[in-house]
């Protein structure tokens, strides 16, 4: 099945408003910017995000972001993004933070047909307890938080029951694909990207690399076509920015 699709904007037209949506990318790596440019463009809001972080403040889901597209972000990783600090010190955001190997767990459950899993991150804290502010109020105070989770020991360790995500749709980036949608991540973006795949109900790839099915070695395939429902590409390759710049003084020399 040819899943390669016209172009972006053809690939997200049907993604409504208050959709849920599956992000991959770590950091700056292997964020699907063609994708996430084509949404700000088609223009949904009210959206759910599920990311690792929310990009920078001008790159990634940090566009959509600023445009006022996203009501709440499940994620493990603020970053360097100051606009999603104001959001959502100002009530304007809703954030669930959550460990970012329970994160990841999440997502590859949903994928998997898991509902739930134990895990020992998080154990004693609010994580488990309950009481993280999800959505503050304008006046400082917490109009969200989060509830407590159920708590078991195995053994004689305490474990905290986490529920799978599932999500509308998934956004993600290869570095090479074929029309069948197997995909091929590059190193750090392999972190995410596959996860947020097995998570979206539809799965979106942008490829920076098209080919026909059968050029991909099989034991290449870091994702296979049976995650992903539609393919873009090739996109152009990602400039790789720095999230925080950090210098020292140039030293004079006498």
């Amino acid at each position: 099945m040819d899943k390669a699709m016209a172009s972006a904007a053809e690939a997200v037209a049907d993604i409504s408003e208050g959709a849920s949506l599956a992000v991959g990318g770590f950091g700056l790596c292997g964020i699907p910017t063609v994708l996430i440019d084509a949404l700000h463009t088609q223009g949904a809001g009210g959206l759910s995000v599920v990311s690792n972080n929310c990009g920078v403040d001008d790159h990634g889901l940090g566009v959509l972001l600023a445009a006022g597209r996203i009501t709440r972000v499940t994620g493990s990783y603020v970053g360097e993004n100051k606009e999603f600090a104001r959001q959502y010190l100002g009530g304007e955001l809703e954030v669930e933070l959550t460990p970012q190997g329970t994160l990841a767990e999440r997502l590859r459950a949903g994928g998997a047909g898991i509902p739930a899993f134990y895990t020992p991150a998080g154990v004693g804290t609010q994580v488990a307890e309950g009481g993280l502010p999800w959505r503050n109020g304008r006046d400082g105070g917490v109009l969200v938080a989060s509830p407590p989770k159920e708590t078991r020991h195995f053994g004689d360790r305490a474990y905290v029951l986490e529920e799978a995500i599932t999500t509308d749709f998934a956004l993600v980036r290869a570095a090479r694909g074929d029309r069948h949608g197997n995909l091929v991540f590059h190193r750090s973006a392999a972190n995410f990207n596959p996860l947020a795949a097995m998570a979206g109900r539809i799965t979106i790839a942008e490829v920076e690399e098209l080919v026909e099915p059968g050029v991909i070695d099989p034991d290449a395939v870091h994702l296979p076509g049976i995650y992903v429902d539609r393919v873009v590409g090739p996109v152009p390759a990602d400039g790789k920015g720095v999230e925080k710049r950090t210098v020292r003084e140039r030293e004079e020399r006498h």
